[in-house]
């Protein structure tokens, strides 16, 4: 069975599923919806870059040469941030495609499309499928190799230091987890650009699937130790291509993802927040923006709740989502100059804020939360669950009032629920319990949230374990 498809985050399959005829079919598809609904002309330019998958260079090089030979100029961004791709491809008002699979393992790849004013949305990705020709497609003769042009990956890296301004971190000993991360050097540079004393720690030459939102055993004690031996005032890092953060404090113990597009939107001055139905409900309970919207897991869906929230007469918008990506949806005027709008998810932005709020405030990262409400989430995954079982188990506990009542009787009384995004619950207590299938891998993922560190826990493992019971069940 074929599990190459359009998820949360871009096309997303087996590595096996994307040989360069796939790639190249899927490009001048894309080329041709962009030609035909988005005014690109047909001997305009395409922005290519990818992440360091083993992969993703023969996808890129696939990509290239389709586009060229639809008659379109290609500048090849090479290994580069997704975000930085995005503001390259906005910044010229061009189309782009990023060759990556983000955080999922190493078997797997993706491509990420974007149009010239940012990621295409569901239309689009109708589109691209209305004119998509799979069928006899073959692989032309192999291309001239395109020079890597630097241009994306410095533009953005001056966006990021202009951010706080020079030496803002100045007296600051950072570690960066550069494992397989895309923006592993960049980091580093910008961190010391900054006046930061940085410490570099687990570069790996082989992928490694960091995933913010469930993070790995040995991520955890690797963040431990490193903080412990160093002396750290904070520990970052990113997902595969960097749109995604990781932010450990002082103590070695990473900051969730929500809490920090929390900070983030604080640290800008936010008035509207944007965010899925995954993240914790300490953002509403702080009363720190005027407006909270609450969107379906996935950057399409907070684009269009930041599209509305601009509509609605907010001014600083801001987005995030559940594992800390961070879009920009206005431009914003800070101490250190106008910081454009950049609508899709980045990793560096919250990075930086929270080191430069901290910095600036003259506190250790770990003080940061002090004075918001306590809420605390988890979350985790069940692995290997198809969708043809996962949508029976979130269909019933959606539809039927009696099974979901009697699946968290163990938990307590259910005072609210709803199907934003599969079936999440809340509790009478305020705890709450949420599932819903992976757009991008075969999961059903589980989020829990509570008032304490520990409660969250029990609460993710009660979850975990009573899913895999009932689909158990269902087999």
């Amino acid at each position: 069975m074929n599990s190459l498809k359009f998820g949360t985050s871009g096309l997303r399959g087996l590595v096996t599923e994307l040989p360069d005829a796939v790639c190249r079919a899927y490009t001048l598809a894309f080329l041709k919806h962009m030609q035909n609904s988005h005014s690109v002309p047909t001997d305009g330019t395409l922005l290519v870059g990818y992440d360091l998958r083993s992969s993703s260079p023969q996808m890129a090089a696939a990509c290239v040469s389709a586009a060229q030979e639809l008659g379109m100029n290609v500048e090849n961004c090479g290994p580069v941030p997704t975000p930085a791709l995005a503001l390259r491809a906005m910044t010229l008002k061009v189309p782009a495609i990023m060759v990556t699979g983000s955080h999922i393992p190493a078997d797997r790849n993706g491509l990420k499309f974007y149009r010239p004013d940012g990621e295409i949305d569901k239309a689009d990705e109708a589109g691209i499928l209305a004119v998509l020709e799979l069928d006899g497609f073959v692989s032309s003769a192999a291309t001239e190799p395109v020079a890597i042009v630097p241009d994306a990956l410095n533009y953005y890296s001056e966006r990021c230091i202009a951010l706080l301004g020079a030496r803002a971190l100045a007296g600051k000993r950072i570690g960066v987890y550069q494992h397989s991360s895309v923006a592993r050097d960049l980091i580093v540079s910008i961190l010391q650009e900054l006046g930061a004393d940085v410490v570099t720690l687990g570069r790996s030459d082989v992928f490694v699937p960091v995933d913010t939102e469930a993070l790995r055993p040995e991520d955890v004690a690797f963040a431990d130790a490193a903080a412990r031996k160093y002396k750290l005032d904070a520990l970052v890092s990113t997902d595969g291509d960097a749109d995604r953060p990781l932010v450990a404090d002082e103590t070695g113990v990473f900051l969730r993802g929500d809490s920090l597009g929390l900070l983030t939107a604080r640290f800008l001055n936010a008035d509207a927040v944007v965010t899925p139905v995954t993240s914790n409900t300490a953002i509403e309970l702080s009363g720190l923006f005027a407006k909270v919207y609450r969107t379906r897991v996935g950057s399409p869906y907070v684009i269009e709740g930041m599209e509305q929230a601009v509509k609605d007469g907010n001014r600083r918008v801001v987005g995030f989502e559940a594992n800390g990506g961070v879009l920009l949806g206005s431009s914003v005027s800070m101490d250190s100059g106008q910081l454009e709008a950049l609508p899709t998810r980045d990793a560096m932005l919250p990075i930086l804020s929270v080191l430069g709020m901290a910095a600036r405030d003259g506190v250790v990262l770990s003080k940061l939360m002090d004075g918001l409400p306590s809420r605390f989430t988890r979350s985790g995954r069940i692995e290997h669950v198809s969708a043809e079982q996962s949508s029976p188990f979130l269909q019933i506990l959606r539809d039927d009032d009696a099974t979901r009542a009697g699946f968290f009787a163990a938990l307590g009384t259910i005072k609210d629920s709803d199907a934003i995004d599969g079936v999440r619950v809340v509790l009478s207590i305020g705890e709450v319990v949420h599932y819903r299938a992976s757009g991008n891998a075969p999961e059903l993922r589980c989020y829990a949230e509570a008032a304490s560190d520990e409660r969250a826990e029990q609460l993710l493992e009660w979850g975990l374990a009573h899913a895999k019971r009932e689909l158990a069940a269902r087999d």
